[in-house]
């Protein structure tokens, strides 16, 4: 395959679409709107993962309030007890919310937000570089594994119903990440406001260089596992028009970089383009040093996570009941404060299932306790629940998937958690 068959693209810095002289398709083709084997009105259901880059520091951001502890081995970065200025929002009686995560307690108490506690990977390696691997790709351990766990879902899916929409698998971001990397179309959107952009003569030029670049294998805006995808969703994100999306319900995303990604997100969900997964990065988590309590680094990278989430929710409404977002991180952090009243690198952390279908308002998993002697080698918390037990449930309760070892091969779930119904 050569490089216009691996990568085709569109500069983010608003190229002019509208002179590549094809016309639009998106409303002929009806956008997956319509079911086509039984003419009835249909929605695709979405998985939308985000993946919290640095490794979050989960015993923050879910406090285990309940463990003594938490308290003894953070003395100056622990969230106060429910209650207390600058406290926890308490869940259960035994785990809280960071307060910076206010926007989410209402989700919780409703039903349509639940946590898995003290999962993650069977993996001990502390490294950024291989657990993030380990986790997009699905075998924790193997390194020579060639896609990601959400390309073989898009794949397994293809290969059973053939699906013509180029929009299955979306990444917002410069370039494909690992997960969604490998045979089965994917696209790499940086930017959906750059498309459709009216330019002078200098940018169409520029687009030409483009292309011819292209068949240097040169990355760029777009980016798509085969030049059919990706001419077919230019085509189509021209007549979507996304300048001049307007969020619903009156929600305000944030400005930050998860914001304005799950504000796209949210706007092809609406477009009824057949998207099944969407996928978004949020970096800043690694937080070695002045990591902060209430307030602080942490804190506000949390202002930013749940301010975004919140918004997504508010501005989807009822489509949400076709949507369930899994957040992830690739692992956690140490009990104990560090010298740099920060957080070195742990094991177990905390991640979030939010939408339709979500069982919520309960924090799922064995909590392992913080104790030293149930500790992972004396110093992090336990993973008690394999990401992959996780992660299979879901794809099985949101997306209808059966055939479980074609996605995590060479596993096979141990325990079902029953977070979706």
């Amino acid at each position: 395959m050569n490089a216009v068959d691996r990568r085709v693209f569109v500069k983010a810095g608003g190229l002019a679409l509208v002179a590549l002289g094809v016309d639009p398709i998106f409303l002929t083709r009806a956008a997956y709107a319509v079911n086509r084997r039984t003419g009835s009105s249909a929605r695709a259901k979405t998985l939308v993962c985000l993946f919290q880059r640095g490794a979050v520091d989960g015993l923050n951001m879910v406090v285990p309030h309940g463990d003594p502890f938490y308290y003894r081995e953070r003395p100056r970065i622990a969230i106060p007890r429910p209650g207390a200025n600058g406290g926890a929002l308490n869940l259960d009686g035994h785990f809280g919310l960071h307060p910076a995560l206010a926007p989410l307690q209402a989700l919780y108490h409703n039903g349509s937000l639940a946590i898995v506690h003290a999962v993650g990977s069977p993996e001990d390696t502390r490294s950024h570089f291989d657990a993030q691997d380990y986790m997009e790709t699905g075998t924790p351990g193997l390194k020579s594994t060639p896609d990601g766990w959400l390309n073989r879902y898009l794949g397994l899916r293809h290969a059973r119903e053939h699906q013509d929409t180029p929009f299955r698998g979306v990444a917002i971001g410069p370039q494909l990440p690992r997960a969604l990397r490998g045979a089965a179309p994917a696209l790499a959107i940086d930017n959906l406001q750059a498309f459709g952009l009216r330019a002078p003569e200098p940018a169409r030029d520029r687009l030409t260089q483009a292309f011819e670049e292209l068949y240097q294998g040169s990355a760029t805006g777009l980016v798509a596992t085969s030049s059919e995808e990706a001419f077919e969703a230019v085509r189509m994100l021209k007549a979507l028009n996304p300048r001049r999306y307007e969020p619903a319900n009156g929600a305000q995303y944030p400005p930050g970089p998860l914001g304005r990604s799950l504000r796209q997100i949210a706007q092809l969900i609406k477009a009824d383009l057949g998207m099944e997964i969407a996928f978004a990065d949020v970096g800043g988590w690694d937080t070695h040093v002045n990591q902060g309590g209430s307030e602080g680094q942490l804190a506000a990278r949390l202002t930013d996570f749940g301010s975004a989430i919140a918004a997504f929710t508010q501005d989807l409404g009822e489509r949400m009941a076709d949507v369930v977002v899994l957040t992830m991180s690739e692992f956690g952090r140490t009990v104990a404060e560090n010298g740099n009243v920060g957080t070195d690198h742990g094991h177990a952390t905390a991640m979030f299932v939010l939408g339709g279908g979500v069982k919520g308002g309960r924090v799922y998993g064995d909590w392992p306790t913080l104790d030293p002697a149930q500790r992972f080698e004396g110093r992090d918390l336990a993973v008690t629940t394999d990401f992959r037990d996780l992660f299979a449930e879901v794809l099985t309760g949101q997306l209808g998937v059966a055939e479980l070892a074609a996605v995590f091969p060479g596993y096979t779930p141990v325990r079902r958690l029953g977070v979706l119904g």
